[in-house]
């Protein structure tokens, strides 16, 4: 259960990665903006400081998942800090899916792209952490 826990984790750490390339170095490119439905690259100047900033709370959530598979990977598999590392960073990955969901419907496909790897990864790592 331990590789399950971590390959999810990896998944979205790495999905995250990518949102963070999205976010922040690709906002003001038309096929960008129009994928998070930004009607205009009026627009997409406009909200690009908002998106560089949140690109990069992807990216350090990425990065506090990757440092816990890590931890999870070089130490006893039952120690709790990398465990608990990979579960509060994808933990954060499943809540920012759900407040994403919080502002509609229309929001479903992105928040569960988000959302689902994430819970998959909380799931088994937390079954891999007390097995």
């Amino acid at each position: 259960m331990t590789v399950i826990a971590l390959v999810l984790a990896a998944a979205a750490g790495l999905l995250h990665v990518f949102i963070f390339t999205l976010e922040s170095l690709r906002w003001r490119e038309p096929s960008t903006w129009r994928t998070f439905g930004v009607a205009s690259q009026a627009d997409a100047d406009t909200t690009a400081p908002l998106a560089y900033n949140q690109g990069f709370y992807n990216l350090f959530l990425a990065v506090g998942t990757f440092v816990g598979i890590v931890v999870v990977a070089v130490s006893d598999t039952h120690d709790p800090i990398g465990w608990t590392l990979v579960v509060f960073a994808c933990g954060s990955m499943l809540a920012a899916a759900l407040v994403l969901l919080s502002t509609g419907l229309s929001n479903l496909r992105a928040a569960s792209i988000q959302g689902v790897p994430a819970l998959l990864a909380v799931a088994t790592a937390l079954v891999a952490a007390t097995a």
